[in-house]
C-alpha cells in the first residue's frame, strides 16, 4: 500500500446524500447561472443564521471587498484587520483602495482583543472600518471591539469564514452584525467548493451588495428574463463579477440541511482531542467554549515549539498537518505596502505564528484516523521531552 493511501488527509469535505440530484435538477431547468436557486439559498441561510437579510456571492474575499466598496469610505481609509488571517483578507481592503492597520491578538483565543484594537486604533490616528475575523471559528466579540475602536457599527465587517457553527449568548455569529462575511470554500464547515455570502441586518447595504456583485447592474439575468420583465437595466455604480451560481446555490441547499449534523461530529472528536492530548509536553491546547461562547471547531490549532520540524514529523508519520496562518505582516508583498514599522506592530501575533499548528478535524475524519493523528502527536512530542 503507497504511501498516499496511507496518509490522513488535513481535510475532507463531506457532501449530503442528495448534493448530485440537486445539481442534476438545476442542469435539467435550462438555468444555471444567478436564479431561484440562488434567492432561495440566501433565504434558506439566513433563516440559518438568525439574520435579516443574506446576499450569496463568488467567495468571501469578494464579500469582504464588496461590503469596502458598499462603504463608500474615502480612498485610501485605514482599516483595521488582524494581521494573524487569510491574505485573500488583506487584498480585499487594498483592492478596495483602502490601507490594512494591523491589529495584535490575544494569544489565549487568537482574535483581537478590546485592548489590541484600541491600540491599533491609536496608531492609526482615526480608523475609518474594522474587519474582524473568527480566527478558527472562536467567535469574536463584535460589540466590544467596535467600541475600542471608536467606531460606528456600520463600519464593521465580521470575518465568518471560519464558521458557521460559532455562536455568542445563543446566537450564531454574523447574525447581528452590520456586515458579516461567510466562505464556503472546500475546506469549510459548509462546503461548496467555492462561493461566499454577506449577511446585514440592513436592507440598503443588502441591496447594495446584490448590484455590485454583477458589475453594478440595476438587474441580473433572471430578473431581465422573467414573463414580464424587461431587458433594459442601468448600472448606477462601478461593480464587480462576484455572484454565485444555481449550482453551487443547489450544493449550499442540500449541505445546510447537514449542518447541524456535522457541527455535532466536530464537536465530538474536539473533546477526543482535548482529552487525548491533555498534559502532552509543550503543547497548548485551543481556547475552550467559555461565557456563552460557541465555538465552531473549523480548525484545531495547537501550539507547539520548534512547530516546522513536527510538521515533517508527523508527515513522515502519515498525518497531514496545515497552519494557519503565516501572519500578512511577514509576507513579502505586504512588508513592501504597509513597511516595516507597521509590520513590526504585532509582536504576540509573530511569536504565536511561529507555533500554531492545524490539526486533522472534518466529519469524515474516522476513530483509526484520529487515533492515528493523537500517537503521531504524542510519540513525537515525547520523543522531544
Amino acid at each position: 500500500m503507497g504511501h498516499e493511501q496511507t496518509t490522513v488527509p488535513f481535510t475532507v469535505p463531506s457532501f449530503a446524500d442528495d448534493v448530485s440530484d440537486a445539481v442534476v435538477k438545476v442542469l435539467d431547468s435550462g438555468w444555471v447561472t444567478t436564479g431561484p436557486q440562488t434567492a432561495s439559498f440566501e433565504q434558506d441561510f439566513a433563516d440559518y443564521l438568525g439574520a435579516a437579510h443574506v446576499v450569496a456571492v463568488a467567495s468571501c474575499t469578494t464579500a469582504l471587498e464588496l461590503c469596502l466598496r458598499a462603504m463608500d469610505l474615502p480612498p485610501g481609509s485605514a482599516v483595521l484587520t488582524p494581521s494573524l488571517t487569510f491574505c485573500g483578507a488583506i487584498n480585499a481592503i487594498l483592492h478596495a483602495g483602502h490601507r490594512p492597520v494591523l491589529v495584535d491578538i490575544d494569544e489565549d483565543t487568537l482574535v483581537p482583543s478590546p485592548a489590541t484594537v484600541a491600540a491599533a486604533a491609536e496608531r492609526a490616528g482615526r480608523p475609518a472600518a474594522m474587519v474582524v475575523q473568527n480566527q478558527g471559528g472562536y467567535p469574536v466579540d463584535v460589540p466590544a471591539l467596535t467600541e475600542a475602536a471608536g467606531l460606528d457599527r456600520t463600519r464593521v465587517i465580521e470575518d465568518v469564514a471560519h464558521g458557521p457553527g460559532a455562536g455568542r449568548d445563543g446566537a450564531h455569529a454574523g447574525s447581528s452584525s452590520y456586515a458579516a462575511c461567510f466562505s464556503f470554500y472546500a475546506t469549510k464547515n459548509l462546503p461548496i467548493g467555492e462561493g461566499g455570502a454577506v449577511a446585514t441586518s440592513d436592507q440598503d447595504f443588502a441591496d447594495r451588495i446584490r448590484a455590485t456583485r454583477l458589475h453594478g447592474m440595476s438587474k441580473d439575468s433572471w430578473r431581465r428574463y422573467l414573463p414580464g420583465g424587461s431587458w433594459r437595466y442601468d448600472v448606477r455604480n462601478v461593480g464587480l463579477k462576484a455572484n454565485m451560481t444555481d449550482i453551487q446555490a443547489a450544493i449550499g441547499r442540500a449541505q445546510l440541511t447537514m449542518l447541524p449534523r456535522w457541527q455535532r461530529r466536530r464537536a465530538e472528536l474536539v473533546a477526543r482531542y482535548d482529552e487525548a492530548l491533555a498534559g502532552l509536553p509543550g503543547l497548548v491546547l485551543p481556547q475552550r467554549n467559555l461565557g456563552g461562547v460557541r465555538h465552531a471547531w473549523h480548525l484545531y490549532q495547537i501550539r507547539v515549539p520548534e512547530r516546522d520540524a513536527l510538521i515533517a514529523e508527523l508527515e513522515a508519520a502519515g498525518v497531514s498537518t496545515s497552519v494557519h496562518f503565516i501572519p500578512a505582516n511577514q509576507m513579502t508583498a505586504y512588508r513592501s505596502i504597509l513597511g516595516a514599522e507597521e509590520c513590526g506592530s504585532v509582536p504576540v501575533t509573530d511569536r504565536v505564528g511561529e507555533e500554531l499548528l492545524s490539526l486533522p478535524l472534518y466529519p469524515g475524519l474516522s476513530p483509526d484516523g484520529q487515533d492515528r493523528v493523537i500517537t503521531a502527536l504524542t510519540e513525537a512530542l515525547r520523543t522531544r521531552g
